[in-house]
């Protein structure tokens, strides 16, 4: 298991369901009839379990900030955008409270279920993945951005949304090798810009996604880090520029995209920036070949046309 990973045991018995802080367009509904909450426990935390896997020694201070789950399937990694369609009430007091005392931060993280079986007398669910996000704009649809992964170290609320206790979680930074990330990040970024020049050309359906997202989230990376971000919970360029292009590309099939979200999983585990490098630049080359030969067919698709 990941170390940054801690299980929480619930008893079946109680009655607050986590259901009640979660939309089902978010977490799905098979999940949702399971995972409970004791409504005592939040507060004092005397109800509930902790069973740490291994601890990690983290000396960065940490954050109280509201925590909005979703699933498996909805990982956000570091320079990633996502456009988010909160209109009930508990997450627009979520939005509020990040505005007007959480300096526009709040953290997007993954519930996942731990095991589940019929003859269980407790739930058990482990809050992976923790993203802290900005918030870039907001309407009748919020956009947000990762800006680096945290720990959720406890959970220290449930109404009218869950909140808790957040640490960050950044790569070891080897200085021997540092020659060598700096060559393989200049490579990493030659063949982003790449990959978008062709997926320019890549005549896309309407329905497509935005074919800058590579780029935004490579230009997100080289940006100074916002004045009012906790400089302690930022990564360092290095390692922001490693996740840069975990990105979806224009025209990905839903295979391509399943692969891709297997890769980001990969991505947030990782401790070492050279690794995630790496992983991003093996993505890169089988998108760039990917393309090129949809480029191809697309071409031929042309040809015969005309």
């Amino acid at each position: 298991g990941s170390l940054d990973t801690a299980i929480y045991v619930f008893p079946m018995t109680t009655t607050t369901l986590i259901s009640s802080v979660l939309s089902s367009s978010i977490f799905p509904t098979e999940y949702r009839s399971w995972v409970r909450i004791p409504a005592t426990s939040i507060p004092g935390g005397s109800n509930v379990r902790v069973v740490r896997q291994r601890r990690l020694k983290i000396i960065a201070k940490s954050l109280d900030l509201p925590l909005l789950p979703f699933s498996m399937s909805e990982v956000l990694v570091p320079t990633e955008s996502k456009t988010l369609h909160l209109y009930e009430a508990r997450y627009l007091a979520l939005l509020e409270e990040s505005i007007k005392r959480k300096k526009n931060m709040f953290v997007h993280f993954i519930l996942d279920p731990i095991s589940i079986s019929e003859k269980a007398t407790e739930a058990s669910f482990a809050a992976r993945y923790g993203c802290l996000v900005e918030r870039l704009d907001i309407g009748a649809l919020v956009s947000i951005r990762g800006a680096g992964r945290v720990k959720i170290s406890r959970f220290l609320g449930a109404d009218p949304y869950l909140s808790g206790e957040v640490r960050p979680i950044q790569d070891r930074f080897n200085y021997e090798i540092s020659n060598e990330i700096t060559s393989e990040i200049s490579k990493l970024k030659e063949s982003i810009k790449n990959l978008s020049s062709l997926e320019i050309k890549l005549k896309a359906p309407e329905d497509s996604l935005l074919q800058t997202r590579l780029l935004n989230s490579l230009k997100w990376a080289e940006d100074e880090p916002p004045e009012e971000c906790e400089e302690s919970f930022f990564p360092s360029l290095q390692e922001r520029l490693s996740f840069a292009a975990l990105q979806p590309v224009s025209g990905s099939t839903q295979s391509e995209l399943s692969r891709l979200q297997q890769e980001k999983l990969k991505a947030m585990d990782i401790k070492d920036t050279m690794e995630r490098l790496k992983l991003s630049m093996g993505l890169i080359k089988e998108n760039i070949s990917s393309i090129a030969a949809k480029l191809a067919i697309q071409s031929l698709d042309i040809r015969w046309t005309l």
